[in-house]
């Protein structure tokens, strides 16, 4: 399985500009199966005041371009994250597309950011933890702060989550945490993670970048520095059945501790 992460900074208040870059960017992974792009990548996730102007449905311009690209290039495609509106409410929003532009899943980020941030006063949070089967194993969605809720990825697990996919927009002075958060998530859970974090200023905030695969024993095949830059590697994916086999930590879990949580 080939994959490739696409850490994107934003162009400051040209939306236009941004989806094009992106879009040259998704060009060049054509030689992947899977593509995953960052955070709220379209406006900037810092940019608090244009979130409701600029807010779209899943048939906006910024879906409608990553389906054509998706067909064009013939990856399944993680779109990142975009502001979604509907019915008045606004949320977080991520789909995972087929190579066909067909959206095989929407995850709406259920843990939002309030510190230094203004997602909890704008947006709506999700409510359902997603798994989506697809040719490569079952793969779960999920959205920066996320990473700082091991139940949320437990439960993914307990869906038969085997691939985590995690757009984000981590910005620094915590660079470490996110380096040790995407290790553990995927380390305690028997699961490869592929993470597509923000790169570049936005708003006067700094992104760490350091976008990574890791693999189900919690190694990093493949990652990058805080500038803009493609990751790509490949792996095995069943390698996640194979490291649970080897060593079965997920089987030691005991139901009257997890009958919540998947």
């Amino acid at each position: 399985m080939k994959v490739a992460s696409i850490q994107l900074a934003v162009i400051e208040n040209d939306k236009d500009a941004t989806l094009k870059k992106a879009g040259d960017a998704i060009e060049k992974c054509s030689d992947a199966d899977l593509v995953i792009l960052p955070e709220i990548w379209n406006i900037g996730f810092m940019s608090f005041d244009r979130y409701i102007k600029e807010a779209e449905d899943i048939n906006g311009p910024t879906i409608t371009l990553l389906k054509t690209l998706a067909q064009k290039t013939g990856v399944f495609l993680h779109t990142g994250s975009f502001v979604e509106k509907e019915n008045n409410q606004y949320y977080n929003t991520s789909l995972l597309l087929s190579p066909k532009g067909k959206i095989l899943a929407k995850y709406r980020k259920i843990h939002l950011f309030g510190y230094n941030s203004k997602e909890t006063q704008i947006l709506s949070p999700g409510s359902d933890p997603i798994v989506v089967e697809t040719p490569f194993g079952n793969i779960g969605m999920a959205t920066c702060f996320d990473l700082r809720f091991p139940e949320l990825f437990r439960i993914m697990v307990g869906k038969g989550a085997e691939i985590f996919l995690v757009s984000s927009a981590w910005p620094y002075p915590r660079l470490e945490p996110w380096i040790m958060l995407n290790r553990v998530r995927a380390l305690e859970n028997q699961c490869f993670l592929i993470s597509a974090n923000s790169a570049g200023i936005n708003c006067g905030s700094q992104f760490v970048g350091h976008s990574m695969v890791v693999d189900p024993w919690g190694t990093i095949l493949a990652g990058a520095g805080d500038e803009e830059m493609i990751v790509k590697t490949q792996f095995d994916p069943e390698l996640t059945k194979s490291a649970r086999k080897t060593f079965p930590g997920l089987a030691g879990r005991k139901d009257f501790l997890n009958q919540n949580i998947g």
